[in-house]
């Protein structure tokens, strides 16, 4: 195990370098003020350094809304307790370390706003039902209610993020006019989509869905509800938000 300043106080810090990639990222990007205290929480119970986007992102924001919000990158959460929550609050970390303590079926660094979920594989992927190697991002979306496979790490993903991958990723899920509903939800709210975006009707025209602004983890619940009830599987951990 390793103590907090060794995790924190690293050669070659991640955060330069991340912090030029969201200053010349080509799709608007919010970045929001961290807090210190939570940030070190989260590196101590992950054992991540700063070396590390994650540890980075942890340390050093409160997260990421990510083209127009779409996509929310959690990292230390905010001091007030009105911004994203951190990575801690969203994966349940115990409230006082635990070095025995470990997210069995992977970590959850990401949500958009319509209930997709990033999250980064632990060591046994396949015993919790999820594709790709340990280690790697998976992404479970709400319009096929399965796990993909990513085949890119935590900080590949990110790359591939802020460079402006979502723009394709995310071809037949949004719909003309999703930037203003995006912008203007609250950190605690996403957009309920009816049909709901797994139905035939929304694959056939996304458009003609209706949508209205609810809490977000209504929407990851009701996700994860249909999984249970029409996937292939039990999604498992989605995320606390």
């Amino acid at each position: 195990m390793r103590e907090i300043d060794e995790l924190v106080h690293v050669e070659d810090p991640a955060w330069p370098e991340l912090r030029e990639m969201l200053s010349a990222s080509p799709v608007p990007v919010r970045m929001l003020p961290a807090d210190v205290d939570e940030g070190r929480r989260c590196l101590l119970q992950m054992q991540v350094t700063a070396r590390s986007a994650l540890g980075a992102l942890a340390l050093n924001t409160g997260g990421l809304l990510v083209d127009n919000g779409w996509v929310r990158v959690f990292g230390g959460g905010s001091v007030t307790g009105a911004g994203l929550p951190s990575l801690a609050q969203v994966n349940r970390f115990p409230a006082d370390f635990d070095p025995l303590w470990r997210p069995t079926s992977g970590l959850v660094v990401g949500h958009d706003v319509v209930g997709g979920v990033f999250a980064l594989n632990g060591g046994d992927p396949a015993a919790m039902g999820r594709p790709g190697a340990p280690g790697q991002m998976t992404y479970f979306a709400p319009d096929t209610l399965e796990w993909e496979a990513m085949e890119t790490g935590h900080s590949g993903w990110l790359s591939w993020l802020l460079s402006g991958g979502s723009k394709t990723f995310y071809d037949g899920l949004r719909w003309p006019g999703w930037q203003e509903e995006t912008s203007a939800l609250a950190f605690s709210q996403g957009i309920s989509v009816y049909p709901f975006l797994w139905s035939k009707e929304a694959h056939a025209d996304l458009a003609a869905t209706s949508r209205q602004s609810v809490p977000m983890r209504e929407v990851i619940g009701v996700s994860a509800d249909f999984a249970r009830q029409m996937g292939p599987s039990d999604p498992g951990f989605l995320g606390d938000v």
